[in-house]
């Protein structure tokens, strides 16, 4: 039988697609980026081990609400693409039961084609892009960007809506280039019903602690309104050079 390792789950889900959702959060991740607030995901053999029906047992009681706010189901990490026959399963059984809507939120280190059966039961595809320059991604991520851009291009080649979030770190994301960059990318691809800047927290640094490991990130302050309105207007301004040299 089908198991899937789990992080965790979260009933009442606001931010992770449209209405109230469920959130599933997918242990394991090969991405190690300096800002993770769950760096306890990353394992790939902790987690607690779960069937499809555990999960759906877990979701029906909220049915009602998350059927009344347009919501649905939201399948997080970790890397949830990292356990895709099992939350493939998990999607098919949710539409299959109660036709709800089902959201995919990856980092996007996967390719298109060997996950197109999750992609294809898949409503919404969350995208986190987290730097268009490789060099810098790799310093962040451990891992170069390219499968991130590839998966991004497959979605908009293939139909996909997505939902493109970017986490803003100050000293990290504001140089004006790769801004621009970002917003010529983002601006060349169909299918972006929505793109938003993440302002960076500190919210996990008791998570490093616990697991005796050294914050890359110590000291550095979350950005103010007016670096993430900087941010907001160079994307765009890189979005809209995209869109008049695609007519």
């Amino acid at each position: 039988m089908l198991k899937g390792r789990i992080h965790s789950l979260e009933t009442f889900g606001t931010v992770d697609g449209p209405g109230i959702r469920f959130v599933l959060f997918m242990q394991g991740c090969l991405l190690k980026c300096q800002y993770c607030h769950n760096p306890d995901t990353w394992s790939l053999t902790e987690g607690k081990e779960m069937t499809v029906e555990e999960v759906l047992a877990e979701i029906e009681p909220y049915l009602t609400y998350y059927r009344s706010s347009g919501g649905g189901l939201t399948v997080s990490g970790g890397e949830a693409t990292l356990q895709a026959p099992f939350v493939t399963e998990l999607f098919r059984e949710v539409k299959k039961r109660w036709n709800l809507h089902t959201t995919l939120d990856t980092n996007g280190y996967n390719e298109g084609d060997k996950i197109r059966d999750l992609l294809d039961v898949t409503d919404l595809v969350l995208l986190d892009l987290k730097h268009i320059d490789n060099e810098k991604h790799i310093k962040l991520t451990g891992k170069p960007n390219d499968r991130m851009l590839k998966m991004a291009e497959w979605l908009s080649e293939h139909g996909r809506n997505m939902w493109i979030r970017h986490v803003f770190v100050p000293g990290i994301h504001d140089d004006e280039q790769d801004l621009l960059n970002l917003g010529r990318f983002i601006g060349g691809l169909h299918g972006v019903e929505k793109f938003e800047i993440l302002p960076y927290h500190q919210m996990g640094v008791f998570k490093w602690q616990e697991l005796g490991w050294d914050y890359p990130l110590e000291g550095v302050p979350s950005p103010t309104e007016e670096e993430i309105e900087r941010a907001n207007r160079l994307i765009e301004e890189g979005m809209q050079q995209a869109e008049t040299s695609m007519k």
